[in-house]
């Protein structure tokens, strides 16, 4: 209710001639990223991102990631409308401080952190909001793109599924948003960043497998500790020299500032884990939003292990054809 109390049209403010220069310049990319949206991915065509809020605060929610002490599988919570989802949400940072504290009493592992965006999946218009409103043009477009595809599809009881699809559209359509209208520079700052980000996941994944092996193990809990601290020490000299060799920060770098845990593992992977076979659909469908978005309904009324099974083939038919080229 407050975000759509404060909101307000974002034309209201770019023809105010006492709005702030900067913020009329931001909203008027976002106009133009939001017409992008529907027009050459086939997002929806309503009022989302056509309105401005400012919340007077620096994220919109907090979001409360938590797994047990020998598990990177995140506990769910379950709601009526949405089902369940791997994570808890909170409007006040307190309140999400104070549950992930309660957590870490009972022993699990947890993480907290700050969110700038999420949907109300095509419930209300979801407005532009002060909390992104300063990102760079690549950012914004992400975020919006991302965000609208959950309105596209949303399955009940699997945020993985859901948040690695909306991934795969953000990052299509931030692709063809640079092709089009990207500097040269834009365009090669994007590859670039996606390659680390590739790398970054690769590494994060090959700890969580290695985990994952250490915790189904017959060894006592004093030694799954022991490998729990190597492995995570591990993780960060890996990202430490990932780091080094790119010469810069990104989105990643923050985890640098974090004591990791299961928890964070567990964050990252819900958003990528079935990103690359998702790709691998969509250029099965040779590059058609439409049809990628049909498809991936199709797959929304499997059973969760089935479209696993089926993102699966898809990947490897992928694979095949790029060696057979």
């Amino acid at each position: 209710m407050e975000l759509l109390r404060r909101a307000q049209p974002i034309s209201t403010i770019t023809e105010d001639p006492n709005a702030d220069p900067s913020l009329k310049r931001t909203l008027a990319k976002v106009v133009a990223l939001r017409a992008f949206a529907s027009r050459e991915l086939q997002l929806p065509d309503n009022q989302s991102y056509t309105r401005y809020a400012d919340l007077k605060r620096p994220f919109v929610v907090w979001n409360v990631f938590v797994a047990p002490e020998f598990s990177t599988e995140p506990k769910k919570w379950c709601f009526v409308g949405v089902g369940c989802v791997s994570y808890r949400g909170f409007f006040s940072k307190a309140d999400a401080d104070n549950f992930a504290q309660e957590l870490r009493r009972e022993g699990y592992d947890v993480s907290v952190g700050g969110v700038p965006a999420y949907s109300t999946l095509g419930w209300f218009n979801d407005p532009v909001l002060n909390t992104f409103i300063g990102y760079s043009e690549t950012e914004l477009a992400r975020l919006i793109f991302h965000e609208l595809a959950h309105q596209v599809m949303y399955v009940r009881d699997d945020s993985a599924f859901n948040e690695s699809f909306a991934t795969v559209v953000e990052l299509e359509g931030v692709r063809r948003w640079l092709q089009r209208n990207g500097t040269a520079a834009q365009r090669a700052a994007w590859d670039a960043t996606q390659q680390r980000q590739i790398a970054f996941t690769e590494i994060v994944l090959n700890i969580r497998r290695r985990l994952e092996a250490v915790y189904a193990s017959g060894v006592n809990d004093t030694d799954k500790r022991a490998a729990k601290v190597h492995l995570f020490t591990e993780l960060r000299a890996e990202l430490t020299r990932l780091q080094t060799a790119a010469g810069g920060a990104s989105r990643s770098d923050r985890w640098h500032a974090l004591q990791l845990n299961n928890a964070h593992l567990a964050s990252i992977v819900t958003y990528t884990q079935l990103v690359p076979a998702l790709q691998a659909l969509l250029a099965q469908q040779h590059g058609d939003m439409g049809r990628f978005y049909a498809a991936v309904k199709k797959l929304s009324k499997l059973s969760a292990p089935e479209r696993v099974a089926m993102l699966q083939s898809a990947a490897k038919d992928a694979r095949k054809e790029a060696g057979a080229s």
